[in-house]
């Protein structure tokens, strides 16, 4: 019996981002290089937000800073691969939100990828902790699940 968790599905997750791979992506071994699948995690999430009119990365009064991240990979991705992002919220505190991110590769409905990262919304100016204010919670309960 295998401690390793299983990938998650499509079905796991409340929005989704579709994200074409670009020929820099690959490593020397022919598949996408670990760091970009932050970078994937990062612009599903950031990219949602903005869409969603919750974060105004240039004006806006308050911010998300990362704390802390992680990813647990499951298969191979690689340019020129299409990668539809996943996203959900797992957990909506005070002042910080952890986001949850599956990389479905191409038409795959199990997650080559899954990640998490943890913004803590701040003032754009001191950087002190600020709370999720009720539009961006309104927001952001829509991607909670069974919400």
């Amino acid at each position: 019996m295998s401690d390793r968790p299983t990938p998650s599905t499509r079905s796991d997750y409340r929005e989704f981002r579709a994200i074409h791979t670009r020929w820099m992506d690959n490593d020397m071994y022919g598949h996408m290089n670990n760091v970009v699948h932050y970078s994937l995690f990062d612009t599903a999430v950031n990219g949602w937000l903005i869409e969603n009119g919750v974060l105004d990365p240039h004006g806006g009064e308050t911010i998300g800073l990362v704390v802390e991240t992680g990813c647990r990979y499951f298969a191979e991705m690689a340019f020129p691969d299409i990668v539809t992002a996943g996203i959900r919220v797992a957990r909506l505190g005070t002042s910080s939100v952890r986001y949850e991110i599956g990389l479905f590769r191409n038409d795959e409905d199990t997650a080559s990828a899954e990640g998490f990262f943890v913004h803590v919304y701040v003032d754009a100016a001191t950087r002190r902790p600020a709370p999720v204010d009720d539009a961006r919670r309104e927001v952001l309960a829509r991607l909670v699940p069974n919400a």
